[in-house]
């Protein structure tokens, strides 16, 4: 395979594979062998492509659902309203508490790996700062 057909055959596997495909559909999509396939997935650069691009997906699919989240809220604020059928409300108030409980924990948890990153990052810096200073 000529080295710009190869490169063409990447961009499509990495497109494919990281979009969710299994490694019979992304063939078919590169136009490669279930073979080749496996082949490329064992060169490290590849998979670190392959990697940087399942990340880029998560964190457009993240950016995008951030940007709804303003809309979904004044929807279920919406839905609150006495105009409302009780039924609707009730299962509006209902998302309402539960997403609320959700994004407190997740809020929480982010918190205490930051605190954590932190530590390590000063554990790190103590460790290096004192080997330094015995060499």
């Amino acid at each position: 395979m000529a080295g710009g057909d190869r490169r063409m055959a990447d961009i499509a596997l990495i497109a494919a594979l990281a979009g969710g495909a299994t490694v019979a559909e992304a063939a078919k999509t590169a136009g490669v062998s279930e073979r080749t396939v496996f082949r490329r997935l064992q060169d490290p650069a590849f998979r670190q492509r392959l990697e940087t691009a399942r990340q880029e997906m998560v964190e457009r699919a993240s950016a995008m659902l951030a940007e709804m989240g303003t809309e979904a809220a004044a929807t279920l604020r919406a839905l609150l309203e006495p105009t409302v059928p009780p039924t609707v409300r009730l299962g509006a108030a209902r998302a309402v508490l539960e997403l609320g409980a959700r994004l407190r924990e997740s809020e929480e948890l982010a918190r205490r790996v930051a605190e954590l990153e932190a530590m390590v990052s000063e554990l790190e810096r103590r460790r290096q700062h004192g080997t330094s200073r015995a060499n």
